[in-house]
């Protein structure tokens, strides 16, 4: 598998495989671009950043606490989709804990 490591600016080309029960990460020139391919080949996950309204109007910016798997990105954004923050919602506010049951929780970045 080839893949860009996404854990710092520098956007190494990563070649990821799989010999018998090892995985070989090689491109990579850090700690973090091992462990990303590793990730990736085996269990991908991504952080989710959206917006949700806010009741009495405006949006606010909102982000998932920690990576979900990849396979449940959509689930994710339907159920952020449904939340409405608090009209006195802050940065850094927690507007949702374990999302969907995966550990995750949905917190304020900023508001407009």
């Amino acid at each position: 598998m080839n893949t860009i490591c996404i854990m710092c600016p520098m956007g190494c080309p990563l070649t990821v495989e799989q010999e018998g029960d090892e995985i070989k990460v090689a491109g990579n020139t850090c700690k973090r671009g091992d462990k990303y391919g590793r990730d990736e080949f085996t269990a991908p996950k991504r952080s989710i950043t959206t917006l949700v309204n806010i009741s009495g109007g405006g949006v606010a910016s909102v982000k998932t606490s920690d990576s979900v798997p990849k396979e449940r990105i959509f689930d994710v954004i339907a159920e952020i989709g449904k939340l409405v923050a608090d009209e006195n919602v802050k940065i850094g506010d927690r507007i949702a804990e374990n999302l969907l049951g995966l550990g995750v929780d949905v917190l304020i970045t900023g508001r407009k």
